[in-house]
């Protein structure tokens, strides 16, 4: 039961209004089990032939009457529980999402995006079934069940044994099939995540495949994830496909024996035609509780899978922690300081930076650059803190990073991450991501420094225009530009620039290096970029090789030191030329 404890909290928060529909769920037991009171009443009287055409209109009345307050309760109940289970379901995805906020790059950098998104709904769609129609199939299986039990027993006790004679089987068969469908629903679920990840990566490759006419190999991929899925559907088919008529049987078996026993007692007239009718009614009354208790059984198990999964991911716990005592931050006044950092993702690729040394003060700018490969990305990731260093010490203004509120670390930094990512709204929405305090004239201003400027003056709705999903209206330059504008326009005292030029032409890339200068000592610059030219007026160029820094300098020292940052900087010179 450990893993229902996910959904407590929300069944605790709401339990006025469970109590209430269950209330109401009750109440519509109740009243169908009166109906067949009815029912015994009328067939009594229509035996003995003491009943005229206003009586039966009477008890047709009353029927009709129950009926409709059976309509009435029941559109509470369902109200009540089914839309506290959307409100758990709400609940418990907004919950999801929030702690993936929490964890780490790295959790992800091992996590599928296709996993995730079969956990964000299918997984809390089966809870959300386990906490709604499958506590309305318990409350039936239990409450209906026994009063209908009750009242077959008031009509006529031996009977009610013979009817009880399967009960054992139906509890043992529920035990036996209950354990094997929690395991095939584990294995359903973790094909779905399977199948959810193959599609999800196909469309967002679909111009690959397009392009190199691939589309009957993927096809074949997504079958083969498709086929996968539905094995283990059929295998779990052959669990629920053998429970279910399990139950219908032995419902079956128990109207067999009233039938037969029943019959014989109404014949010597130990019970009445009326009492015999109504007995087979509750009988049948009695039926729903033993299928809902199979399908409390089945909703239970799903729901049950489900949220070992969730559990799985909700108890992970970040790997970027800050202690209780944290120290808050507002400025950054002195230096940034690396000593001695070595930095390995997983241990099994070796160390990607090695023995990293520097010291930036307020104000500098840093260059970055080296060869694919040689950690440039990974160093500024660090200094973010979206990952933690394996050896070493990062410290700001003398106070070690880890000191610090990651939250009042991060929002000193404006960012510019080497592949830049556009979400599926407007440009302006791209810029601000979700700062509605945004005037048109600080848009403006970010933008012209990105030189996004024209590009913004040729787009349809300018600021407003949608650009799809992960910016597909727009070239690779214009994305680049517009994580540059945001960048600007956060107009934090670091700014962090991840090959903030790499994608636009070399007229361009001047323009927006113009720009890196002319915040030159009102804010301090961490750059690494494959155009050195970009970096040429930096105070102080790093270059790195095989996770080492081998050289460091200005442009001028760098460029007599005639190593890799000469070479690339000339040949990089020629290829603009042309």
């Amino acid at each position: 039961m450990k893993p229902f404890r996910l959904i407590q909290p929300y069944l605790l928060a709401n339990r006025t209004t469970i109590v209430f529909g269950l209330l109401c769920l009750i109440i519509v037991d109740l009243l169908q089990l009166f109906i067949p009171r009815v029912i015994k009443r009328v067939v009594d009287d229509l035996t003995l032939l003491q009943v005229d055409a206003k009586g039966l209109l009477g008890y047709a009345g009353l029927i009709l009457a129950l009926g409709l307050c059976i309509g009435f309760f029941r559109f509470f109940w369902r109200r009540c529980l089914l839309g506290t289970a959307r409100k758990t379901e709400e609940a418990l995805r907004n919950r999801l999402f929030t702690h993936l906020q929490t964890l780490s790059p790295a959790y992800f950098d091992r996590m599928r995006i296709g996993d995730l998104m079969a956990h964000a709904t299918n997984d809390i769609q089966q809870v959300r079934m386990a906490s709604g129609m499958g506590l309305v199939a318990l409350n039936d299986a239990i409450f209906l069940g026994s009063a209908a039990i009750g009242f077959m027993m008031y009509i006529h006790l031996e009977l009610t044994l013979y009817v009880l004679i399967p009960m054992p089987l139906i509890v043992v068969g529920s035990r036996y099939f209950g354990r094997r469908m929690h395991q095939r629903y584990k294995r359903v679920q973790a094909a779905f995540s399977e199948l959810t990840e193959a599609v999800r990566e196909r469309f967002a490759g679909i111009r690959v495949i397009m392009a190199y006419n691939a589309q009957a190999a993927e096809s074949r991929a997504i079958e083969r994830s498709s086929k996968a899925y539905v094995k283990e559907n059929i295998d779990l088919v052959k669990i629920t496909g053998a429970f279910f008529p399990l139950m219908i049987f032995l419902t079956n078996l128990s109207l067999a024996i009233v039938l037969f026993q029943g019959g014989r007692q109404t014949l010597f007239a130990r019970i009445t035609p009326g009492d015999f009718v109504a007995f087979i009614s509750y009988l049948g009354l009695l039926t729903w509780p033993m299928m809902a208790l199979g399908w409390v059984t089945n909703l239970i198990q799903r729901g049950r899978a489900s949220l070992d999964r969730l559990d799985g991911i909700l108890s992970t716990q970040p790997e970027l922690t800050e202690d209780a005592d944290a120290l808050t931050i507002s400025d950054f006044s002195e230096a940034l300081t690396v000593d001695d950092v070595r930095f390995s993702y997983d241990g099994k690729r070796g160390e990607v930076l090695r023995g990293i040394n520097l010291c930036i003060t307020k104000g500098q700018t840093l260059g970055i650059v080296g060869p694919p490969g040689s950690g440039k990305s990974t160093l500024l990731q660090l200094l973010l803190r979206l990952y933690d260093v394996s050896d070493g010490t990062i410290r700001v203004d003398g106070i070690d990073l880890y000191r610090l509120k990651i939250a009042d670390w991060r929002a000193l930094i404006s960012y510019a991450p080497q592949e830049p990512f556009l979400f599926a709204g407007t440009v302006r929405e791209n810029i601000t991501v979700g700062r509605m305090d945004i005037g048109d004239e600080a848009l403006e201003q970010a933008s012209r420094r990105a030189a996004l400027g024209s590009t913004i003056a040729e787009l349809p709705d300018g600021f407003n225009t949608v650009v799809g999903e992960k910016g597909v209206i727009l070239s690779g330059g214009q994305k680049q530009r517009v994580a540059l504008a945001r960048a600007f326009l956060k107009d934090g005292p670091i700014m962090v620039l991840d090959d903030p030029v790499s994608q636009v032409d070399t007229q361009t890339a001047a323009r927006i290096t113009d720009s890196f200068r002319s915040l030159a000592g009102t804010k301090t610059l961490l750059i690494a970029s494959h155009r050195i030219s970009a970096l040429r007026h930096a105070d102080q160029i790093l270059v790195l090789e095989n996770g080492r820094i081998v050289t460091a300098g200005n442009h001028d020292q760098l460029m007599a030191a005639s190593g890799y940052y000469a070479k690339a900087y000339r040949l990089q010179e020629l290829e603009d030329a042309f």
